[in-house]
Parts: structure tokens; C-alpha cells; sequence
């Protein structure tokens, strides 16, 4: 990145205003415009060059931050997804043992309506049993009046 560097000569830089002053012919002057052009076109060079290599470093620091904010919009949506999938699993599980719950309450409740019904059952065979039997003693209760009163 450095450039050859050319040996500093020690002479007087002239103004612009000593260069037209000066008399044409002089040999002197024409060196000393020379040297003050090179050391004025080194001097920009080098600006040119700091300015250059700053520019590159902000550039750099500008990409890298564009390349962390898009990773970071990318990482973002898939640890949010990441979370949200968690979410749903662990709502899933929650939702299953209620389901679990739910169902052993359900055959609970199927065996107890089935017992009940079978109960329900029962209780009307007993009463058409007995409804049978006041039927039967009140017809051989009217068949002995009946024979009793002849």
C-alpha cells in the first residue's frame, strides 16, 4: 500500500505568487514548482488514499452490520417459530390429558347410566312382576268370594 518514496530535498517551497514574480530564465525555480507540485500531489495522494481506507472500514462496519441485522431478522422468525412450536407441544400434551381425563370421566359415566338403566330396569320387572302378582291375588281372591258365596 505504500508508495516508493522519492528522496526529500531540502530547498525553499515558493508561493505561487514567488514563482510569477521570479525571473524566467532561472533554473532554481523551475525545480523548487516541480518539487512543491510533487510534494502537494504526495500530500493529496496520501489524503486520498486516508480517505479511501476509511471509506473501506465504514463499509466493512456497514456490511457486517447488515449482514448481523439480516441474520438476526432471520434467526428472529425461526426462534419465533422455534417458541411457538413449543407452545403448541405443550398445549398438545395439556390438551391430550384433558382429552385422557375426559374420557375415563365418560366411561364413568357410561358405566354408572348403564347400571342405572339396568337398575330402571329391574325396578319396572319388579313392578310388572308385582303389578302381575295383585292381579293374580285379586283374581283368586274374587274366585274364592266367588265360591264362598255359593
Amino acid at each position: 500500500m505504500n508508495s516508493p518514496q522519492l528522496p526529500q530535498t531540502r530547498g525553499r517551497v515558493l508561493s505561487s505568487s514567488e514563482i510569477n514574480k521570479s525571473p524566467a530564465g532561472s533554473g532554481g525555480d523551475l525545480e523548487s514548482s516541480l518539487i512543491q507540485i510533487y510534494h502537494h500531489h504526495h500530500h493529496n495522494s496520501l489524503k486520498l488514499r486516508d480517505q479511501a481506507e476509511k471509506a473501506k472500514k465504514d463499509a466493512i462496519k456497514k456490511a457486517g452490520r447488515v449482514s448481523d441485522l439480516l441474520v438476526e431478522a432471520v434467526n428472529g422468525g425461526v426462534q419465533e417459530s422455534f417458541i411457538n412450536e413449543k407452545r403448541i407441544e405443550a398445549e398438545i400434551r395439556a390438551l391430550a390429558s384433558t382429552i385422557a381425563r375426559f374420557m375415563k370421566q365418560t366411561d364413568q359415566w357410561l358405566a354408572a347410566s348403564h347400571a342405572i338403566n339396568t337398575a330402571v330396569k329391574e325396578i319396572g320387572d319388579f313392578e310388572n312382576w308385582m303389578k302381575s302378582m295383585d292381579f293374580d291375588c285379586k283374581s283368586i281372591n274374587a274366585a274364592i268370594r266367588d265360591i264362598y258365596q255359593q
